[in-house]
C-alpha cells in the first residue's frame, strides 16, 4: 500500500501506520513524519476537517485533483523488468501501458549493476540502476535489441516541461537513497532520446497502438505500478483486451490486481511480475532495488 491508495476502511491513524511500515528501510522521514501524524489527535482532528471540504467545496477540489495524477516514474523498474524482457525473441517492439514521461522505455539508454554482472547501456550519461538478486535470475548478457517502443497515458508528461518534471520529483519519497539524482540523470538521458508517447486509454486505445508496431517484432505490452488505479471490473476488461492481442503481456504490479496471476499473500510493497497475465515470474521490489525470480511452476 501507499499514500495514494490508502484504505478508508480502517482509521486515518491506522492508515498512517500502516504506510510507516511500508516506508521503512526506505524513506526515515517518511517514517517518522507518519507515526508522528498516527500518535498526534491535533493533526488527526485537522485531516478530519477535510472530509468538509469535499461537501463544502467539492468543484474546487476536484479541479485541483484533475490537474495532477499519481505518475510515479521509476526508471529502476527497468532492472527488474530487463531480465523478463530478455527471454523473448528479438527484436523488440516495446508498448508501456501508463507510461508517464516514459523513463521505462529507455531499456537500452540505462546500465545496469546486478552485482557480480554489469550491462552497459548505450547513453553514458545515463544512470547506472543497481538491483540485487535473489534466487536464479535469468540476467541477461546485454539489452535485447529494441526496434520500436511507444507509451500510452491519459495524462503523458512531457520531459522537455520543467513543470511535469518537477511534478515527477514531487512524487518521489523524501529522503530514500538515490532516486532524486536517478530522476534527474533519466530525465536527461530521455530529453537526449525523447520516446513517443501517445495521449490514449489503456482500455480502447491500445489495440490501435499495438497496430502500429512493426512486422517481424516482438510486441510486448508491458506495464509497472499502474492497474492499481484501474477500477476491478476495469482491470478485467483491460487482462482480456491484453489477452487478445496476440502479444507478450508483461505484469509489474502488486499483488491481486491483475485478474489471473496467482497471490502470494504479501502485503509489504511487493510487486509481482507476470507474464500473459498467468504466470507468476518472480516477485520485484516496488521501486526495482531487488527481484526474486520464482521457480516455474510444474508442466510450464
Amino acid at each position: 500500500m501507499s499514500m495514494d491508495g490508502l484504505d478508508p476502511a480502517i482509521s486515518v491513524a491506522e492508515n498512517y501506520r500502516v504506510w510507516a511500515r511500508e516506508a521503512q528501510g526506505r524513506s526515515p522521514a517518511y517514517v517518522t513524519l507518519a507515526n508522528a501524524v498516527a500518535d498526534d489527535s491535533t493533526i488527526l482532528g485537522f485531516l478530519g476537517t477535510l472530509r468538509d471540504l469535499v461537501r463544502q467545496e467539492p468543484d474546487r477540489l476536484s479541479q485541483v485533483m484533475r490537474a495532477r495524477r499519481t505518475q510515479t516514474n521509476e526508471a529502476a523498474r527497468c532492472a527488474t523488468l530487463l531480465p523478463a524482457l530478455a527471454q523473448l525473441p528479438e527484436p523488440l517492439a516495446l508498448i508501456e501501458v501508463g507510461a508517464s514521461a516514459g523513463l521505462t522505455l529507455l531499456f537500452d539508454r540505462y546500465t545496469y549493476d546486478y552485482g557480480d554482472q554489469v550491462i552497459v547501456g548505450s547513453d553514458p550519461q545515463a544512470p547506472t540502476l543497481h538491483c540485487g538478486l535473489r534466487g536464479p535470475v535469468p540476467v541477461p548478457a546485454r539489452v535485447p535489441e529494441i526496434a520500436w517502443r511507444a507509451g500510452l497515458d491519459l495524462n503523458p508528461l512531457d520531459v522537455s516541461s520543467d513543470d511535469d518534471v518537477r511534478w515527477l520529483s514531487c512524487l518521489l519519497w523524501p529522503g530514500e537513497g538515490d532516486r532524486a539524482e536517478r530522476l534527474a540523470l533519466a530525465v536527461a538521458s530521455a530529453r537526449r532520446f525523447p520516446p513517443v508517447i501517445q495521449r490514449g486509454d489503456l482500455l480502447t486505445d491500445l489495440p490501435a497502438l499495438v497496430s502500429q508496431a512493426p512486422a517481424g517484432a516482438t510486441v510486448v505490452v508491458y506495464h509497472s505500478a499502474v492497474l492499481a488505479y484501474v477500477d476491478p471490473e476495469d482491470r478485467e476488461r483491460f487482462a482480456e483486451t491484453a489477452r487478445g492481442l496476440g502479444v507478450a503481456w508483461l505484469s509489474n504490479e502488486a499483488p491481486g490486481v491483475v485478474p489471473g496471476v496467482p497471490l502470494d499473500g504479501r502485503n509489504d510493497g511487493t510487486f509481482v511480475l507476470a507474464r500473459d497475465g498467468a504466470t507468476a515470474l518472480a516477485r520485484t521490489d516496488g521501486h526495482g532495488d531487488w527481484v526474486e525470480w520464482l521457480p516455474v511452476p510444474d508442466g510450464s
